[in-house]
């Protein structure tokens, strides 16, 4: 008997992803000068301020207003129409140093923090992540590309937008169509909502969505209110690391409620989640399994997990308990192990800020190689 399942995505004008990619650049500009910084940035956002607030400790000086109007504008809110934009919000600075008894055990390689972490893959699609949020990441990254580079497509559209994708899968889950997809998008106030409904079938879902998944019963619902004009940090207030789950796997796998942006990588909640997922990914391209969920905990101060899961939802073609004796012995798992085999002490995570942290193509995401896959093959 065949189900529905639907993830969401929102876009980098989201007032939360404003925040995110605001944190997430801090940290880049730290890292330019700093690479062994401790960065823990959070920023919240609401019409016309941004207050950055945290714990950092570095040897580098950046301009936290630069960072907070670039940022601003990059993304798009650029008009004083929109109640936020680059030039005339204000910008106020909370930073202070980390607490020395968290620096305590950090300093002797362990872990930033006490938690749990996941990582997922599956075949589902061929960036090995469920269907589900792999489009709704891509719609609206469309939206944003339309904006962007071909303004005069859709000449209405302003930064703020959301996505929804409910797919239909088989009694054996496989995907079978797209059922519905919902798209709320922020706008002028001088077009009708009838011309962005076309626009955004015919030059956003339609060139995303494959044709072979859409048939007459599929559903379309745009700006389903009937008006967004009103949107991003004047429309609603944004912090930093509230859409973990656009961040991950959609809902179709667990997340261990840690947040990643405006973290260095000795914080597991962002180092040890993007190690799990080069493992579940490593796994499933090794064709050890169909599909992978993979659980590291760690405690604070304390090199080593404390434990290792894995569940190949009864796709694996050796047992878990096999595969997760064969991460154990072959992947470093410590915090600078992963630190150093992922290289994360560099500048790149502005850019992990909107659209998922997992299921991305750029170089930088080292998280999604597929490097480990000859050693996982061996033990087929």
């Amino acid at each position: 008997m065949s189900y529905l399942f639907t993830s969401e995505s929102v876009s980098e004008g989201h007032p939360d992803k404003v925040c995110d990619a605001v944190s997430d650049g801090v940290l880049d500009a730290i890292f330019t000068e700093d690479p062994n910084a401790r960065v823990a940035c959070e920023t919240f956002v609401t019409t016309g301020l941004v207050l950055v607030g945290g714990e950092i400790t570095t040897s580098a000086y950046v301009d936290i207003q630069e960072i907070v109007r670039k940022t601003v504008e990059n993304i798009g809110y650029t008009k004083a129409d929109y109640k936020f934009d680059s030039e005339s919000c204000s910008v106020l600075n909370a930073i202070h140093s980390q607490s020395p008894d968290i620096a305590m055990g950090v300093d002797k390689g362990g872990a930033g923090d006490q938690g749990i972490m996941f990582g997922y893959a599956c075949n589902q699609t061929p960036e090995l992540m469920p269907m589900p949020i792999m489009y709704a990441h891509k719609l609206v990254k469309k939206l944003a590309d339309v904006r962007k580079k071909q303004p005069k497509l859709m000449p209405y559209l302003r930064p703020d937008s959301k996505s929804q994708v409910t797919i239909e899968y088989s009694d054996d889950h496989k995907p079978l169509r797209v059922d519905s997809v919902v798209i709320s998008t922020q706008h002028d106030g001088n077009v009708k909502q009838s011309k962005i409904k076309k626009d955004v079938i015919e030059n956003i879902i339609k060139k995303i969505i494959p044709s072979k998944y859409l048939d007459k019963k599929t559903k379309y619902y745009v700006n389903p209110t009937g008006r967004f004009e009103i949107g991003g940090p004047h429309g609603d207030s944004g912090l930093t690391g509230r859409k973990i789950i656009v961040d991950t796997y959609g809902g179709w796998a667990p997340h261990g409620g840690g947040a990643f942006s405006g973290k260095d990588p000795s914080k597991v909640d962002r180092s040890a989640t993007y190690a799990a997922r080069h493992i579940a990914k490593n796994v499933v391209g090794a064709k050890l399994a169909k599909e992978c969920i993979v659980q590291l905990a760690y405690a604070i101060g304390v090199v080593e997990p404390v434990s290792v899961f894995i569940d190949t939802k009864g796709t694996g073609t050796i047992s878990d308990k096999e595969i997760s004796e064969m991460i154990v012995k072959e992947v470093d798992l410590t915090p600078k192990g992963i630190i150093d085999r992922l290289q994360l002490r560099r500048p790149i995570y502005q850019k992990t800020a909107a659209y998922g942290h997992f299921g991305r193509k750029e170089k930088d995401f080292t998280w999604e190689a597929l490097d480990l896959v000859p050693t996982f093959k061996k033990y087929l």
